[in-house]
């Protein structure tokens, strides 16, 4: 419950940071005039939906299970994850076309170092930001929150660039160099866009978990299946902060439920351990009516 109030408080918190950051950004730009410092505040605008976008998201997931939602509401963040991908993609065009109007005529920025200095701290700012929402998402299994956090992170690499460039501009006088920085903050947008996507795309196609952790399940199963003849056909699912487990235990044909329904509690409770959001199913087949699907091995006992 507390991890869940957490989750949800920082997802609050990144409307509010988003607004600030947006509004010093905007700053910038208008001291300035600068094209880069343009498509970097537009992009803040995105931040503000994505995060509000999120905010909806968390909240819905971490409804419970209901009669028209009988396995919860986990995968509701990865549509959150979604619109932010669509979102930055349409950042994205509208820097690009802001670049193509821009390259007609330039000319020397103003305020610049005062502009650079604002858009400096909206970056900072955005920096801890990002490494906090990250490592939340992670930490508990929160789609949304990582994707928002990658998303700002990618934020930040375009501001110190964009900061970067537009001191050599000031410095060299080689103002050109703002609508061409402008350009590649919009090309690199577009690629985390496409990566926010496909990443929260793969998520609602029920992809199974990472091999290293689907090793660490058939371990925990096999230290724990004693009094089982076999265990196959094991199968996982990720959605949101829950991974679902399934998988058939063969026993001997004589042995009672309640010692069969044992080792099911048994190998449930060590993976709850392992895995605090983990709904394990498990199919129990007496030997002499056990089918070994076709392709598959059994999990070796310890």
């Amino acid at each position: 419950m507390e991890a869940k109030r957490r989750v949800r408080r920082l997802a609050g918190w990144s409307i509010i940071i988003a607004f600030a950051v947006m509004g010093l950004k905007f700053v910038a730009w208008r001291m300035t005039g600068s094209v880069a410092l343009y498509s970097d505040a537009l992009e803040s605008i995105v931040n503000v939906i994505a995060a509000s976008a999120a905010f909806w998201a968390i909240s819905v997931s971490h409804k419970p299970a209901d009669q028209d939602h009988q396995y919860g509401h986990h995968k509701a963040e990865y549509f959150s994850a979604v619109l932010e991908g669509v979102l930055i993609v349409v950042a994205a065009l509208l820097i690009l076309a802001e670049v193509w109007r821009s390259f007609e005529a330039y000319a020397p920025l103003e305020q610049a170092w005062e502009g650079i200095a604002v858009n400096g701290l909206a970056a900072g700012i955005n920096a801890i930001w990002a490494f906090i929402l990250i490592r939340a998402g992670h930490q508990h299994s929160s789609p949304a929150l990582a994707a928002d956090g990658r998303h700002i992170m990618t934020d930040v690499v375009t501001s110190v660039g964009v900061l970067a460039g537009l001191i050599g501009a000031v410095v060299t006088g080689w103002y050109a160099l703002d609508p061409l920085l402008a350009m590649l903050v919009a090309l690199n947008i577009l690629y985390q866009g496409w990566k926010v996507i496909t990443s929260s795309l793969d998520g609602l196609m029920d992809r199974a978990v990472a091999v290293e952790q689907h090793l660490h399940i058939r371990d925990v199963i096999s230290a724990n299946s004693k009094g089982a003849l076999e265990v196959h056909d094991l199968k996982t699912r990720i959605a949101g902060r829950a991974t679902f487990i399934e998988f058939h235990m063969v026993v001997d044909a004589q042995m009672t439920v309640g010692e069969s329904h044992a080792i099911c509690d048994r190998i449930e409770d060590a993976l709850q351990l392992e895995i605090p959001s983990v709904r394990v199913v498990i199919h129990v087949e007496p030997e002499d009516e056990a089918k070994l699907p076709v392709g598959t091995a059994a999990i070796p006992f310890a």
